[in-house]
């Protein structure tokens, strides 16, 4: 079947990816929706208060087959002059791409994080500086000149914080069941941390210096996002199949088993407090 996305969503820039560039784009959006897929049916093969890592990877995922959706069809991106290039020369810069690292990105670093010790103030920290990382790749992408270089200094700066959490911090913690997902932990942060290096360096030579052309951005890209994501999420639960998820200590807080009569634990509880003492003695 012929590609007309081209045709239908013409390209806005000189710089812009190919048929072969679109065509690369559909089968990767066809494989993160098939993982999707996946991980949704395995979802709903867990009991109730164990799906929290499932669930952060349908968002992943869900968000990924999105932009990937947008990409393939040509849309979802602007015209930014280009540095290094003729002058007046434009190249497509994939916002839409960013938008899906904005949601992505931090929920990955979230799900490797909750397996571990690490206090909440640590976490939270990490993943903030996980979103910086992803606005300055958009804010230096989207500017012309040379202050873009600027942006990526900040963003690598930043993507150091993340590695110092995932290799350093988070490995000197105490891990939940007797460190039996310690192996899992230190597999997966080096996986991450090792798919996070190779990220800048296709920013340098795509939206930063124009060394690459646009399909060639993809195809780079494309591999990346593949490997982070549905290969990555998958890996990942397949380390926690064997873990009880109750040893991470993840609770809503909300009171949902059900006490006396059907009430729930709360409500019991409350009613035993306000109940009037009853006086015990021989009749």
């Amino acid at each position: 079947m012929a590609n007309h996305a081209l045709d239908l969503n013409p390209p806005n820039a000189h710089l812009h990816i190919s048929t072969h560039g679109s065509d690369w784009l559909w089968a990767a959006f066809a494989f993160i929706l098939f993982s999707c897929l996946a991980t949704v049916g395995l979802n709903f093969f867990r009991p109730r208060g164990t799906r929290l890592f499932h669930q952060i990877a349908i968002i992943v995922l869900a968000t990924s087959s999105l932009a990937y959706f947008s990409m393939a069809s040509d849309l979802g991106s602007t015209p930014i002059r280009t540095e290094f290039r003729a002058d007046g020369e434009t190249r497509q810069i994939w916002y839409v791409r960013y938008i899906q690292w904005f949601i992505t990105f931090p929920l990955l670093v979230l799900s490797v994080l909750l397996a571990t010790g690490l206090s909440l103030s640590d976490i939270l920290t990490t993943l903030f500086m996980s979103i910086v990382v992803v606005i300055c790749g958009l804010v230096g992408a989207l500017v012309a000149s040379t202050y873009k270089w600027g942006y990526y200094v900040f963003g690598c700066a930043a993507l150091f914080y993340v590695w110092y959490a995932l290799l350093v911090q988070g490995t000197r913690t105490t891990f939940a069941a007797d460190g039996a997902f310690r192996k899992g932990y230190l597999m997966s942060a080096g996986f991450l941390s090792f798919m996070l290096f190779t990220y800048p360096i296709c920013w340098a030579l795509a939206e930063g210096s124009n060394v690459i052309t646009p399909t060639s951005e993809m195809i780079w890209y494309g591999i990346l996002d593949c490997i982070t994501g549905p290969v990555f999420v998958l890996f990942f639960l397949w380390q926690l199949r064997s873990v009880d998820y109750s040893s991470f200590g993840l609770h809503s807080g909300k009171y949902t088993d059900k006490g006396v009569n059907g009430r729930s634990v709360k409500a019991a509880e409350a009613g035993a407090a306000t109940a009037p003492a009853v006086e015990t003695g021989a009749v």
